[in-house]
């Protein structure tokens, strides 16, 4: 997992991990951010936790280069982004194809793109007068928010919300979403053939 804020979605495919016996198991967290909550819950769970940024490389080669190291030497053979607020290079990308998703706090394609995250997309949503706002799985490709649409689930905005509350409510689908979408692939019930995303029963 990829993540740089507080870790909930970490923490939400942990538990749904232990208690829905998903065959799949979290080996790395990796964060740009020292300070990131998921890299402290990773602790608390006994999961390798790496802070990896750019900035303690002499170039992105080598970042990158890092990075891929440490996916492979934890044996790493999928990538979920949970809040993580850097764009996946593309050797990575190219190297884990169709191998990485992310969720997303809105329903893609809208509100998507670059500069796009947090609660920039909930005041964008609630700026225009949207009813109906939610949460997006999707595959990573070289393009912010764009790959293939994996799982969307949606919920009405009220007139009354504020950013912060619609944050909540798209957070509590995000919590689903995101280990229904590892659970499908980690069964083998997802495949991906020329950006299509077909999931079978």
């Amino acid at each position: 997992m990829f993540a740089s804020g507080r870790g909930s979605n970490f923490q939400a495919l942990t538990e749904a991990i232990s208690k829905r016996n998903i065959d799949a198991k979290i080996v790395v967290v990796i964060s740009n951010n020292s300070d990131a909550g998921a890299l402290a819950l990773a602790r608390s769970f006994h999961i390798p936790a790496l802070h990896l940024s750019q900035k303690h490389f002499p170039s992105k080669d080598a970042f990158t280069q890092a990075i891929l190291s440490a996916l492979e030497s934890h044996g790493a053979d999928f990538i979920v982004l949970a809040g993580y607020m850097k764009k996946i290079d593309p050797a990575v990308v190219l190297r884990y194809r169709n191998r990485i998703i992310n969720v997303h706090p809105a329903l893609l394609p809208a509100f998507g793109g670059q500069g796009m995250f947090g609660h920039h997309v909930h005041e964008a949503v609630i700026a225009q007068h949207e009813s109906v706002s939610g949460a997006t799985v999707h595959i990573v490709d070289n393009d912010f928010d764009h790959g293939s649409i994996v799982l969307q689930e949606s919920i009405p905005v009220d007139p009354n919300d504020t950013p912060e509350i619609l944050a909540a409510k798209v957070l509590r689908i995000e919590h689903r979403l995101l280990p229904r979408a590892v659970e499908l692939f980690a069964c083998k019930k997802i495949t991906v053939e020329d950006g299509n995303v077909h999931i079978h029963d």
